[in-house]
């Protein structure tokens, strides 16, 4: 009886993928010839063409500054808000953690049935924070609070919260565990274990994933304000509907030069808690 014939998974994933692709241009129709078209291109360049000389009067150079140094302080904050919220789910968000487990120091069916809701309602919350963008997060707290730096703090705290919550849960599911069984033997509580065996195996991580996050915080400070939620994206929206070409320009130049400093910053923090 002869065997039937199976494709490579390789090569079952890549004609998927391939048949995904073609389906989506399909449905979004994707029309390429539009932008390499000779008029398309020609736009493209006259945009661009319009750009030059950037705008450096002194007067927009100014308020340019003082936006860039909201969109870093609403980045800032709306981190150091997001890490609390973060940490508190993502222990209840750990199997490890409470109720059951190594670091628990028991395994009682009365920790799972406790355990087991929390779990579950901590995950909840974590996929809700992060499903939701950053930008709709702003909308919302825009009818709330009203415009400005504020609204982008708490949209960026929220979204923030979710990612850096998952993203410390699953670090703190995967420690190692011979450490923990080392302390857990010398009659060490839940708490000791915890501060003594997982802690410092998952803070260098977590914090380096809390820095790439603050990098990403800047980007999306910038888009918040497109909506009214502070910072230098509100002066991008006004130069775009203006049809102020040039201070489109010096706004991108400020965004590069604030994003690689931040950068630069995040690579040495990172390189010192590893």
């Amino acid at each position: 009886m002869e065997r039937p014939v199976r494709f490579p998974p390789a090569l079952l994933t890549t004609l998927i993928l391939a048949l995904l692709v073609v389906l989506s241009i399909r449905g979004l129709d994707i029309d390429f010839g539009l932008i390499f078209s000779m008029q398309g291109i020609g736009q493209i360049g006259s945009y661009f063409y319009e750009m030059f000389p950037p705008d450096l009067s002194g007067d927009f150079l100014h308020d340019v500054f003082f936006a860039a140094v909201e969109t870093l302080a609403i980045s800032i904050m709306g981190t150091v808000f997001a890490i609390p919220l973060g940490i508190a789910l993502a222990l209840f968000a750990t199997r490890n953690i409470i109720g059951t487990g190594r670091v628990s120091g028991q395994s009682n069916n009365k920790g799972r049935r406790l355990h087991a809701p929390l779990f579950v309602v901590s995950r909840l919350i974590l996929n809700v924070l992060r499903s939701i963008p950053e930008l709709l997060w702003a909308i919302i707290f825009i009818l709330v609070v009203g415009l400005g730096p504020f609204a982008g703090v708490l949209a960026l705290s929220l979204h923030t919260g979710g990612v850096l919550g998952k993203l410390y849960a699953d670090v703190l599911e995967n420690v190692d565990p011979q450490p923990v069984e080392a302390i857990a033997v010398t009659g060490a509580g839940r708490v000791n274990l915890f501060f003594y065996s997982v802690l410092p195996q998952a803070l260098p991580q977590c914090l380096s994933y809390t820095l790439y996050r603050w990098e990403m915080n800047i980007r999306e400070a910038t888009i918040l304000g497109f909506v009214g939620a502070g910072g230098i994206g509100l002066f991008f929206y006004k130069a775009i509907n203006l049809f102020y070409i040039d201070r489109v320009l010096t706004l991108i130049i400020a965004v590069y030069i604030m994003v690689n400093l931040v950068d630069m910053l995040s690579q040495f923090l990172r390189r010192k808690v590893q």
